[in-house]
């Protein structure tokens, strides 16, 4: 008799692989770690073994994967499990380690839409910082409030860069205040590319600063069109501050599918960021 029939027999729960019998649990490293994000934004608190349990993989496995979100800033480790951070309140550098393989190939794809001859404005952020750096089309017009994003292109002949003034806010790493909203009310793009801290349904686009969400209406306002990145962990959130609806948004470059916004009439596309 064999061993799974011999535990049947037994009346023993038999082994299963969770993978096999899970289509939906993540397989690899870097989608397991977004979606542990996930479950702990949703939580706020778990604990070595549930999470364990939850993704089918060993608590030496989910401990390797809490230390490298420890590192990254976005979670605090507990005694046998972690608490959620607030990923909108870290600075530039901790918000841009989180998921960078997405954003970078969110940003990827998003650059490969851009033409030549284009007027873009470019905000400040880790996912259009990611653009930026792969932006090739020529020439180009750039409008941005980043002075990382102005660094790329500030010795480049072929693109006519323009920044916004205002205030420089070094947590943000953005330029933000009166001057920035009425240098772009002066300002008229075929794109405004903005980032987001959280993105629902029913709120659209929101963010988790004022000022911040009060230059991103002045992107939207000074643009023909508006592209929104941002990957999954922004999905299904919403912050305080409104910064576009939905009727505004012409493409949502994201990572995973979503569906009811793509109802809304919104180009949702999807970026690759397999890294096999």
């Amino acid at each position: 008799m064999s061993t799974k029939a011999s535990a049947a027999a037994e009346g023993e729960t038999p082994v299963t692989d969770p993978i096999a019998t899970n289509s939906d649990l993540p397989r690899f490293a870097e989608e397991r770690r977004a979606r542990l994000l996930d479950v702990l934004r949703q939580r706020g608190r778990m604990e070595v073994l549930e999470l364990a349990q939850m993704f089918g993989v060993s608590e030496h496995t989910i401990r390797r994967d809490l230390n490298q979100l420890h590192a990254q800033g976005v979670l605090q480790k507990t005694h046998g499990g972690a608490v959620m951070l607030d990923s909108a309140r870290l600075g530039f550098e901790a918000r841009s380690a989180l998921l960078e393989q997405a954003k970078g190939g969110i940003g990827k794809a998003a650059a490969a839409l851009i033409e030549p001859g284009s007027t873009v404005i470019l905000d400040a952020g880790s996912t259009t910082l990611a653009l930026a750096r792969a932006l090739t089309a020529r020439p180009l017009s750039v409008v941005t409030n980043s002075l990382d994003v102005a660094a790329l292109f500030d010795r480049d002949p072929a693109v006519r860069l323009v920044l916004t003034g205002g205030t420089w806010m070094p947590d943000a790493r953005a330029l933000r205040g009166t001057a920035a909203r009425e240098m772009l009310a002066l300002c008229r793009a075929d794109w405004a590319v903005l980032g987001a801290c959280a993105l629902d349904v029913r709120a659209g686009v929101t963010a988790s600063d004022e000022d911040d969400a009060a230059v991103k209406r002045a992107m939207v306002t000074a643009a023909s069109r508006t592209m929104v990145l941002a990957d999954h962990s922004k999905q299904g959130s919403v912050a305080p501050f409104h910064v576009a609806a939905w009727q505004q948004v012409s493409l949502l470059m994201t990572d995973v599918q979503w569906v009811e916004v793509a109802q809304l009439g919104v180009d949702v596309r999807l970026a690759s960021t397999d890294s096999r």
